[in-house]
């Protein structure tokens, strides 16, 4: 519960959204579209062609250089996880160099021109989407690809890949393992912010994809009392029968302990009517022990792969990663392999989007030709205050699906 009897309403939310626009935005601005991937779309052959006998200079763009605690810590964590990769790369060389973008666009842009002046043949990062689309613009007429950390689907597209995990990968994750189990009559409840009107369009091409019912929409403002105005239509709706299951964007890490707080209160909690949502419910650790939380589907990595990773890191630099740290792995990983394997093309188009994909630090991935990628994610509920995964995160390109 985000505000107590004694605050005034609607304080406790306005806190906790405030404190959690940050890592929100980050996620959102910082770090793939799941369409089935049985043939990759054609489009123009761009990117630098390689040398596999000689070192793949690759430059990357973090968000240091602000006055920002946790951007620093962001900006570091990436820069170590890149160069994790580049030590792991056995059987390639790896020339990486860092440059400091402030979450600026004009700084991201300069630098992206230095590094290509100095020679880089890709661009990892930068963070933000303004920046991705901004250095993409200026990278293009250079013939060089950029494999942002935004999940922004929007600014993929040509030179411009995005690596993270984006809404649309996780919806349709989620969407398509309800169908199988029978939930296909969808009731779509999103805030009405911008991330949430985001997060509500990809869980919409998820229900059309994946043969589903859109059987309604509640959008809610981020407040107690929009919140508390929309469980009643929530509520009404299940009522009618012609419900099954509730996807809910709750971007805001407030609304989604309120909003199935009031839900449960009116009779509604899984597994009767199922409840999924886009963020992550286990966390915060508090939330394993809210009961309205319990049996609600949600998506996460391969948590295997993601502790020992995270655990490698830690020994290492002696401090925990931020969560997106794995992404500069990741990214520095698949250049190395493609490279590895004596490809040329390792750079351009062709090369990174091949269909096999990558194995990550965090589970399989690949890239497609429209920009976006594709993660392998399993599907966890929270059970007993223990997070239990229901369906194992893939291990393999067939696993994502058709």
């Amino acid at each position: 519960m985000f505000a107590s009897a004694t605050t005034r309403p609607g304080q406790g939310l306005r806190r906790a959204a405030i404190r959690t626009t940050a890592v929100i935005s980050a996620l959102f601005l910082a770090a793939c579209d799941p369409v089935a991937m049985t043939e990759q779309a054609s489009g123009p052959e761009i990117g630098q062609m390689i040398d596999p006998g000689q070192p793949v200079r690759v430059a990357l763009l973090v968000p240091g250089g602000t006055q920002s605690q946790e951007m620093q810590w962001l900006a570091r964590s990436l820069t170590n996880s890149a160069k994790m990769a580049a030590a792991d790369a056995q059987g390639a060389s790896i020339d990486l160099r860092v440059y400091d973008t402030a979450g600026s666009d004009a700084q991201a842009v300069a630098q992206a021109n230095a590094a290509a002046d100095a020679g880089a043949q890709v661009i990892l990062g930068p963070l933000f989407a303004g920046n991705a689309n901004a250095v993409g613009n200026a990278m293009l007429p250079r013939n060089i690809n950029v494999l942002t950390f935004s999940n922004n689907t929007e600014v993929a597209g040509g030179n411009v890949f995005t690596l993270g995990n984006s809404f649309d990968n996780i919806a349709d994750r989620l969407v398509r393992y309800g169908v199988k189990r029978g939930k296909k009559n969808v009731l779509l409840v999103a805030e009405d912010d911008v991330a949430g009107q985001l997060g509500a369009r990809a869980i919409q091409t998820a229900i059309a994809r994946n043969g589903a019912r859109l059987a309604g929409r509640v959008n809610h403002p981020v407040s107690i009392s929009g919140i508390d105005a929309a469980t009643p239509r929530v509520a009404e709706a299940v009522k009618t029968g012609q419900v099954d299951s509730i996807f809910m964007t709750a971007n805001n890490q407030a609304v989604l302990p309120y909003l199935t707080e009031n839900l449960a209160k009116a009779g509604v909690r899984s597994p009767v009517t199922q409840m999924m949502g886009l963020t992550r419910w286990d966390q915060p650790r508090d939330r394993l022990g809210m009961p309205q939380l319990s049996e609600g589907w949600f998506a996460i990595p391969d948590q295997g792969l993601q502790q020992q990773f995270e655990a490698r890191y830690a020994q290492t630099f002696g401090e925990a990663p931020h969560q997106l740290a794995s992404l500069s792995y990741d990214g520095v990983a698949a250049i190395a392999s493609l490279a590895r394997a004596g490809k040329r093309n390792a750079l351009t188009t062709t090369g990174l989007t091949q269909p096999a994909g990558f194995s990550g630090v965090a589970g399989i991935f690949r890239l497609k030709r429209d920009g976006t990628s594709q993660r392998g994610l399993s599907v966890a509920t929270i059970r007993d205050g223990n997070l239990v995964i229901l369906d194992p995160a893939p291990r393999n390109a067939r696993g994502f699906g058709s």
